[in-house]
């Protein structure tokens, strides 16, 4: 075994929690208190959410990195996603890091998210410092939270070394940090110092030549393509030749034309870099993730960034809809497929193939909400696409059909327990287990399959009256538990093109809830309302009334429409079936029928009918 050295002047530590347990907002306190920022100058909330889909929805997307100086010493920050279908991200960040800082809620304790992302610290080794937040709410209970944490580390199988863990109280939205719930804290300068002394400085062999992993990926108009990562060994200086090891070991020179290092939120250039360092270097076109950057008279890879598979999938193709081209700038297959295949060397735990109709895309990810999110970002760049419904991705094992099955957690007032129970057992879900502590609230575990949850979730917060909390997380694949509907209602199409009249919107409001108001373009084959019942109509939408010379009063009254609601894009993707499409422009979302010709899908369904009577 060679004598590993230390660089004491780095720590990296990467910090991991549930979605909403305050990670962004400590971050941001974490920055104030270290000197980043001059005294009295003004700074924006939740620094390290710099997307606006980040901002706008209170969750971390993207794996960032940031760094604070205290003590002479530099503390690299990785600010990681929350959200298991962001766990692509979670396993590239953690590759960077020597420690990790674990966020927990003084009231909700562990989540199956913080399950998630300590499962995948514990799995890489890493130490872990607890922090339990936001001590200051009113139904804060500290102490069990803390019970529940060492339980999660026992069910996580945690070494010794692991299980004995330091632990500190916050409020980070106030920046503070203390030993006890009971002392006031003045800053956080007990988490700066136990930062310091649980997380080890980075390791590294002197003989070693230099080596860094690429764990992200940026680009800079200037300077080109950036490679994010980690000096394992080594040193390195700009205008250095180096040499890339890509997947299949093939060399790629390269010369680095710019090394930059994190201050704060933001890059400065620096000369030279040191092991355990985190830097950007540019100078390279043909780098992707997982890749070692070494030097050309000892290229040496190290172990590469492995992901779990992905477990749904969505079919993305272009919008060919009457009504194409009106609203967004990038219409054609190829510059779809140009930024599909461009989010996969951004994104290591998305894959995209051909589909079999040659036109549309297959993108596989690990979850809906991950799908949804890669749509809202396209849609923004000006993007006009046709998406559908998420599937998940079925497996064959020893001749069984194996699904993915989740473990799924539900937090709800006692009197909505029923609906609850009915609806997830209706999608072929086990209850598991049960705590009712007399307080009003149940929790509730199940055994669920993947695709019984998705459109679940909207369905759950009309239930419960918006009251209910509802988290999962991927337990693994299991035996297919059989068909169920994904929808008890049909829906009502437009039979023809045009704009939407009131008149004839009024007359059909009786047939269901509608999604569409008056002068509104329609064309053959769109979506525009939810039928009562199980079955498709195609209705005229365009109907005007028919005028006569002949008027009476109260003849020609104004007709009253009940309020639409417009649909989300999660909405409108979990509304739909497997013959339907969502048609997604930079300023509208419409609903659609995959076939478009009413006459070619009454022939379509007559010729599965056929066939189905020969089979019987």
């Amino acid at each position: 075994m060679a004598n590993k050295e230390q660089n004491s002047g780095i720590r990296n530590v990467a910090i991991i929690a549930h979605v909403d347990h305050g990670k962004t907002t400590l971050v941001d306190a974490m920055f104030r208190q270290s000197g980043m920022f001059r005294e009295g100058a003004v700074v924006q909330d939740r620094l390290m959410d710099n997307l606006e889909l980040e901002r706008e929805r209170g969750i971390t997307i993207a794996a960032k990195n940031c760094s604070v100086k205290y003590k002479d010493i530099k503390i690299n920050i990785i600010d990681t996603p929350g959200h298991a279908d962001f766990g692509g991200e979670v396993e590239r960040a953690l590759t960077m890091a020597d420690g990790a800082l674990l966020l927990v809620d003084a009231s909700e304790g562990p989540l199956p998210q913080t399950r998630f992302v300590l499962q995948k610290t514990l799995q890489a080794g890493l130490p872990v410092l607890v922090v339990i937040n936001k001590i200051d709410r009113k139904d804060a209970r500290p102490d069990e939270v803390l019970d529940e944490i060492y339980d999660l580390f026992i069910d996580l199988d945690a070494t010794d070394e692991q299980l004995d863990f330091p632990y500190l109280y916050a409020i980070g939205r106030d920046g503070v940090a203390m030993e006890s719930p009971e002392d006031k804290g003045e800053d956080l300068r007990l988490l700066f110092d136990a930062i310091l002394e649980k997380v080890p400085p980075p390791s590294y062999d002197p003989d070693e030549p230099f080596q860094m992993l690429v764990a992200d990926l940026s680009y800079s108009d200037y300077v080109g393509r950036l490679a994010v990562g980690r000096v394992f060994n080594g040193r390195v200086k700009q205008r250095q030749e180096l040499v890339c090891l890509s997947e299949k070991d093939k060399h790629i020179p390269l010369k680095v034309t710019k090394l930059q290092s994190y201050e704060g939120n933001s890059l400065a250039e620096i000369t030279g870099a040191e092991p355990g360092d985190i830097v950007v270097l540019a100078g390279i076109e043909n780098v992707t993730i997982g890749d070692t950057i070494c030097t050309l008279d000892a290229p040496k890879a190290l172990p590469r960034v492995r992901v779990d598979e992905p477990t749904v999938s969505m079919r993305f193709g272009p919008n060919t809809s009457p009504l194409a081209g009106k609203e967004g700038k990038l219409v054609q297959s190829s510059k779809i497929e140009e930024r599909l295949f461009k989010e996969t060397l951004l994104n290591v735990g998305i894959q995209v193939e051909l589909a079999e109709d040659r036109e549309s895309y297959i993108v596989k990810g690990r979850g809906e909400f991950q799908m949804a999110i890669l749509v809202e970002t396209m849609r923004r760049e000006g993007f006009e696409l046709t998406v559908g419904r998420p599937q998940v991705i079925l497996r064959k094992k020893e001749g069984v059909l194996m699904e993915p099955i989740e473990h799924l957690f539900i937090d709800c007032s006692e009197e909505f327990m029923g609906v609850v129970t009915e609806k997830i057992s209706m999608r072929k879900g086990k209850m598991t287990n049960m705590v009712n502590k007399g307080t009003g609230r149940v929790r509730m575990e199940f055994s669920t399959p993947s695709r019984g949850l998705i459109g679940y979730r909207d369905e759950f917060l009309t239930d419960t009256k918006g009251t209910g909390i509802m988290n999962s997380i991927l337990e693994g694949y299991g035996e297919y538990r059989g068909d169920f509907p994904s929808r008890f209602s049909g829906s009502i199409v437009s039979d023809r093109a045009g704009s939407a009249v009131a008149y004839a919107l009024f007359n059909l409001e009786p047939r269901g809830r509608l999604f569409l108001v008056p002068n509104d373009p329609v064309y053959e084959g769109m979506i525009v309302g939810e039928h009562n019942r199980e079955n498709d109509i195609n209705v005229n939408p365009c109907k005007e009334k028919k005028l006569t010379n002949i008027r009476a009063s109260g003849k020609d009254d104004a007709v009253t429409l009940t309020p639409v609601k417009k649909m989300t894009l999660e909405q409108a993707l979990h509304f739909i079936k497997e013959d339907e499409l969502v048609e997604v422009t930079p300023k509208s979302l419409r609903l659609r029928k995959a076939v478009l010709s009413a006459q070619a899908r009454y022939q379509m369904r007559n010729a599965k009918a056929k066939a189905l009577n020969k089979e019987q």
